[in-house]
């Protein structure tokens, strides 16, 4: 697998005019004579870890204080988030994850994005009549799941850049499932909540008390299966979820009713994450790289460069004009994203044709004075194939998480088991997910023409999950954002961007700006932490937000600002900055 040099390409992407076709693609690998020349010794930074919960940041610093590298740290990480932040993420659940190098400057797209079934098929999200099954009873079906990527993903990247042995990196997650975790206000929340997923014999049994009452914020809960398997997985590597005991109750609980599904011991066995290439483009002074599909990166890029067409950056949070800007490029990116993107390897994506400049520019001249009355079309980027477009659902059940290491290695991971609690079925402790929603459940649309996301086998459903890495004009690490939030992460992290490169806030005080998410007929946003007078002036340009309307992201990020790290986790989460070793 190819990987890509970021050191001279980062100062011509930056400084070539936004006309050059090298703003389109992967940043290109400097000349010959650059690429021959000695690294300079790598000098120690400042490590951190930004988690959305305060023992899964802590087992990870834990690690790097034991001379632990990103990658081992962010194993740590992901096995603490499966126990204490179950409606989010974990080990029976999916991932990407974007990896630089400290020493070289390389960057590496790690795809742990889970697939389709061998025995999968486009209708299998249609009911008897032909039509598509209501998304609560596809939600906690067997045929919801897909095979899990994130384990063996994280095992592909540590045997990249591993420093300790896998078979130590576990611990805290082990003794904290044997002895107990008093479940957190936002985890309590969520049980208070009537999600399907709770409703399933697993979720009911798991959650329960002594008394037979669902447990509730301040309650501690074990997981003395979870303390098992973790570890099993310690001790046998990823081979305990894909093959084994476990792999053969992944295997029945997925083919239990209701609508059962089609997952077989061979599909776990013959799972394999993909290297990716990052694709990286201008914004401002920075370069922002990001994974290419299934990851929707290349939208968040498109919406990025949409706003660069625009005068957002003369304005501020408090200007209506700037949200209504933001609004309208996001509607159109939407557009654009939920037509053409799906696997590469099933479909023919544009992603030079969705990032080059003028069609960005004809894209963003299609913004006006007031917000368009029906919802913008997908436009006719080039290299475009007509398909159907693609409304498919994503739920929040999401988790990003940053980690940094001595030696300026850093890694960049959106972990997901799709919907809260992801299917409600659980194996050895941990949920698994009901990825396979994300497909589109219509295969083509009323004119048959075909979905860029419908299901196949083996094929990894579009995801909006994107972490990102940002690099200065010296090619050095200069930032990484992420979020929660399904469809709606790509708005969650471009405002955060937005309010950091663009408005100069701190990075605590972007992610804690409103959150204003326009898709399709649909403007969500958070009508309560708008400046004065924001709201009523979006309501005049045609943006009307209704009270009660909640957007609940899960940013985290950092920016290097004079050296220094200015990190920030969502306030709307339980999320941590932890900068250093802890010594």
């Amino acid at each position: 697998m190819k990987m890509i040099r970021l050191v001279a390409a980062v100062a011509a992407l930056l400084t070539t005019s936004c006309t050059s076709n090298m703003a389109t693609g992967p940043a290109s690998a400097p000349p010959p004579e650059a690429a021959a020349t000695p690294q300079a010794a790598v000098q120690e930074t400042e490590p951190f870890v930004i988690a959305a919960n305060p023992l899964a940041a802590k087992a990870g610093q834990d690690v790097l204080k034991r001379g632990g590298s990103a990658i081992d740290a962010a194993i740590a990480v992901q096995a603490m988030l499966s126990l204490v932040e179950p409606q989010s993420s974990g080990l029976g659940g999916g991932a990407f994850l974007t990896y630089l190098d400290g020493a070289s400057g390389e960057l590496t797209i790690y795809d742990g994005r889970e697939t389709a079934p061998a025995q999968a098929s486009p209708s299998m999200f249609l009911g008897p009549d032909g039509k598509p099954l209501g998304y609560r009873d596809a939600v906690t079906s067997g045929r919801a799941t897909g095979v899990p990527g994130a384990v063996a993903m994280l095992a592909m990247v540590h045997e990249d850049h591993g420093a300790l042995d896998w078979s130590g990196l576990f611990s805290a997650a082990e003794r904290t499932a044997e002895e107990g975790f008093v479940i957190s206000p936002r985890l309590g929340r969520f049980l208070g909540i009537a999600f399907p997923q709770l409703g399933t014999p697993d979720a009911t049994a798991y959650f329960a008390d002594a008394e037979g009452e669902r447990k509730t914020t301040g309650d501690r809960l074990k997981n003395p299966e979870y303390a098992d398997f973790v570890r099993r997985l310690a001790a046998n590597g990823p081979e305990a979820l894909y093959g084994g005991s476990t792999a053969a109750k992944i295997v029945a609980k997925t083919r239990a009713a209701p609508l059962e599904g089609r997952m077989t011991m061979a599909d776990l066995a013959s799972y394999k994450p993909v290297k990716r290439e990052a694709l990286c483009n201008p914004y401002r002074v920075y370069l922002v790289c990001v994974p290419p599909p299934p990851s929707s990166g290349v939208a968040l890029l498109q919406l990025l460069a949409m706003l660069e067409k625009t005068d957002i950056a003369t304005r501020g949070p408090e200007d209506a004009q700037a949200w209504f800007l933001f609004a309208e490029a996001s509607r159109l990116m939407y557009a654009d994203r939920d037509q053409y993107i799906g696997d590469p390897a099933f479909a023919s994506i544009p992603v030079q044709g969705l990032l080059e400049p003028d069609y960005v520019a004809s894209r963003a001249a299609l913004i006006g004075e007031s917000a368009a009355s029906s919802p913008p079309e997908a436009g006719t980027p080039r290299g475009a194939v007509l398909a159907a477009r693609d409304r498919t659902l994503e739920p929040a059940g999401t988790s990003h998480f940053i980690v940094r290491d001595a030696q300026g290695n850093v890694v960049s991971i959106t972990t997901t088991v799709e919907s809260i609690f992801g299917s409600g079925r659980m194996v050895d402790g941990f949920f698994l997910n009901n990825q396979l929603t994300d497909f589109s459940f219509s295969p083509v649309d009323d004119d048959g023409r075909p979905a860029a996301n419908a299901v196949a086998p083996g094929k990894r459903p579009r995801s909006s999950m994107t972490p990102t890495i940002l690099l200065d004009s010296d090619g050095q690490f200069a930032g990484a954002i992420g979020s929660a939030g399904g469809n709606s992460i790509l708005a969650y992290v471009a405002k955060s961007l937005v309010g950091a490169i663009d408005w100069d806030l701190s990075m605590q005080e972007a992610l804690a700006l409103p959150n204003l998410v326009a898709r399709g007929p649909r403007f969500g946003g958070e009508l309560d932490k708008f400046a004065p007078g924001v709201a009523e002036g979006l309501a005049a340009r045609g943006v009307d937000l209704k009270p009660g309307q909640g957007e609940d992201s899960g940013v985290h990020a950092v920016i290097i600002r004079d050296g220094k790290v200015d990190g920030g986790f969502d306030p709307r989460r339980e999320g941590v900055v932890l900068v250093g070793t802890g010594e």
